[in-house]
């Protein structure tokens, strides 16, 4: 097999996977958003306080990441 089409076959071996992990990350997202309103709906949560802590941890997330990258500062 010559090194063309080698490339060809890994690029769209790539690509494949991109679809797959696409169509693994819409689930993933419907599910999640079924589980939250089922929640919401049943008055365990609220929307206000599922986006505090949406808000709170992607704050944090942030701060990991900054600390991350400037462990001395």
């Amino acid at each position: 097999m010559s090194q063309q089409a080698s490339s060809v076959r890994d690029h769209l071996n790539l690509v494949a996977k991109l679809a797959d992990l696409k169509e693994d990350h819409y689930r993933i997202l419907l599910t999640l958003s079924a589980v939250t309103e089922l929640l919401i709906d049943k008055g365990l949560i609220t929307r206000q306080e599922l986006e505090l802590k949406t808000a709170a941890l992607d704050t944090e997330l942030d701060d990991l990441i900054v600390a991350s990258l400037h462990p001395m500062g």
